[in-house]
């Protein structure tokens, strides 16, 4: 198989250098042309000159370019005939992305939406003890979300916003681990530590409370700053059961119990350190579903309903009131 990656930033070298790794034929393409000649460099794979000699050598898409050319790029591989892997979001807003949903749906394409956290053994676990019926009636779920340092000030305009950017991650995981849709929010946030999110009128901390259709609570924290590094937990609270997600012996906290731990040696540095078997495995369902060999683990609907909840959520923050997920759905 021979695998196009349109994008060659941070996420889309990873993407490119996985593929490699899993035996793949895999061209980049880029914007930056030297940007992408030089990772093919590195890779000792091909380049090509632009997405549609890129599309026109491929017998699969991934897309890591831009959130703004997401929207474009997929529909330009459906329209093509591509098996699509797309890095979320679809789109930050959602008549966008309801329109590329429309489109595949109305194509008959096949497009996988990057949320990797679907692939990290923790959830599988954690949904696993939700659908087994072991955890029992589910009561709360509480997860965090902690970036070790702010992004770069040139993408907070771009970025959407905390919630559609960081937490639609968190969203998309409490939908695949509890098998239930959100049906209400409340959500607020502050800047505490960087005005540059102010001028954007983003911010920096943010707090949400998620409804779910059972009556389960979710509680989810998130900032842009963590000290010891990349921290990102799910806790479960049933009846029978209970677990926690994110917890091993590289989590970047320290106890402040007289006997507890410290901060462990080598704490998560970034996403990619504390999810690259998920990206891995990710990316080998894309090239199952690709083949035919598996349905299609995260879709174009995962991805507009994880974003609807992001959008919920920053409504709630600026009109300071519980918003019900059907007044965005």
């Amino acid at each position: 198989m021979r695998v196009g990656v349109i994008g060659t930033g941070r996420i889309g070298t990873l993407h490119a250098t996985i593929l490699k790794e899993l035996g793949v034929e895999t061209f980049v393409t880029d914007a930056d042309t030297e940007r992408a000649r030089s990772l093919a460099a590195d890779l000792q794979i091909q380049a090509a000159a632009t997405v549609e000699e890129l599309i026109e050598r491929s017998d699969a898409l991934v897309i890591t370019a831009a959130t703004s050319a997401h929207a474009e790029l997929i529909v330009a591989g459906v329209d093509a005939g591509l098996p699509v892997f797309c890095e979320k979001p679809i789109a930050l807003d959602l008549e966008t992305t309801r329109q590329v949903v429309d489109h595949v749906t109305r194509k008959e394409g096949r497009v996988q939406i990057g949320f990797q956290r679907r692939f990290d053994p923790g959830y599988v676990a954690a949904r696993e003890l939700v659908t087994s019926g072991r955890l029992g009636t589910l009561f709360v779920v509480r997860m965090a979300g902690h970036d070790p340092d702010p992004p770069h000030d040139d993408y907070i305009p771009l970025s959407g916003g905390l919630f559609r950017d960081f937490s639609v991650h968190d969203f998309d995981a409490l939908r695949f681990v509890t098998g239930e849709e959100v049906v209400e929010v409340y959500a607020t946030g502050s800047v505490r530590e960087y005005p540059v999110f102010e001028k954007y009128g983003d911010i920096d901390t943010g707090v949400a409370t998620l409804t779910l259709e059972s009556g389960a609570l979710g509680i989810l924290s998130t900032t842009r700053r963590h000290p010891f590094g990349y921290d990102v937990r799910m806790e479960l609270f049933g009846r029978d059961d209970s677990g926690v997600v994110g917890w091993d012996d590289r989590t970047p906290l320290r106890s402040l119990e007289p006997n507890g731990p410290g901060v462990p040696p080598d704490p998560y540095r970034n996403f990619q350190d504390r999810f690259r078997k998920a990206y891995t495995d990710e990316l080998a369902a894309f090239l199952e579903f690709a083949r035919g060999e598996r349905d299609n683990p995260c879709t174009v609907v995962d991805a507009e309903r994880a974003l609807a909840v992001a959008v919920a959520c920053d409504i709630s923050r600026a009109e300071h009131r519980p918003v019900r997920l059907e007044e965005v759905s």
